[in-house]
């Protein structure tokens, strides 16, 4: 699933691509794509047509475009959603769910997404905030490339989790954008193993930690995220680059880039973790 740096990437072609352009026509192709709208598809189009978008917006790894009149269209990519600006003469994606038409009728802006666990909405946003949070958004706290967040508040907030530290990290309402990719690498920067209880970290451990998961994170973003196939693309198709870079996530018997120990995967959560058992190990 796209994570901070991911979203970013999309958020950024939005903002080039969309910005001031007037919603002219609207295709719903799937209804499952506007499953998340409580009228379905056509209070979908009637809230969407005539609707300028304004600044993208993100807050970890949930994207939203503020529209006129206090709403705002949400984009969930899910596992395989993406969020295309393409001529109107490109051919259709046999995966291709929502279609907008601008007023310019110049690109359009095509929701694909092959396994649709993805979707879009319009909904309200929270009133007199300066950044539009939609509703179903304001309990997500901030990521660690958002300015406004609180360095301090985390590492106290994170040690009175009393859970395990990787757990920690993927609670979005304890700090956004980080999911199981760059949990693990900033886990195996931090030489911890993912089990370790948070009770157990001292605060310099903690912000460690935090710094690690924000630099590796903005490393992803220089060079387009991270693709594994071909369902994670930016708005133009194009692919992420750094899975070259990973050290820890998809390394399973590869040598650690550290102490030269074979890396090690264990199920967790329906997931997968990637680490060193000699570098980061197991908590007793």
């Amino acid at each position: 699933m796209p994570e901070l740096p991911e979203v970013e990437v999309v958020r950024r072609g939005l903002a080039r691509w969309a910005v001031g352009r007037t919603v002219s026509d609207i295709e719903v192709l799937h209804p499952r794509a506007v499953r998340r709208q409580a009228g379905g598809a056509e209070e979908f189009t009637a809230l969407l047509r005539g609707r300028t978008f304004g600044e993208p917006q993100r807050r970890g790894k949930y994207l939203w475009v503020p529209l006129d009149d206090g709403l705002a269209m949400i984009g969930h990519l899910g596992m395989s959603g993406q969020l295309l600006v393409q001529e109107a003469d490109m051919a259709d994606s046999v995966h291709l769910r929502v279609r907008l038409r601008f007023a310019d009728g110049g690109t359009e802006l095509r929701f694909v997404d092959q396994r649709t666990f993805g979707g879009l909405a319009v909904e309200e946003t929270e009133p007199d905030d300066p950044e539009s949070t939609p509703l179903s958004l304001a309990h997500i706290a901030r990521d660690p490339l958002d300015a406004r967040f609180d360095d301090a508040a985390f590492a106290t907030a994170l040690k009175a989790k009393r859970t395990t530290v990787k757990r920690a990290l993927l609670d979005q309402t304890l700090i956004s954008g980080v999911g199981n990719i760059y949990a693990d690498e900033a886990l195996w920067r931090s030489r911890l193993h993912y089990e370790r209880p948070t009770a157990t970290l001292t605060r310099p451990a903690a912000l460690e930690l935090l710094g690690h998961a924000r630099d590796v994170m903005t490393a992803a973003l220089a060079v387009g995220g991270t693709s594994f196939d071909s369902l994670y693309v930016n708005v133009n198709g194009e692919s992420g680059y750094f899975s070259r870079d990973l050290d820890a996530y998809g390394r399973e018997g590869e040598p650690c880039r550290r102490c030269g120990t074979a890396m090690r995967r264990d199920a967790w959560m329906n997931r997968s973790s990637y680490y060193c058992p000699k570098c980061q190990r197991r908590p007793r």
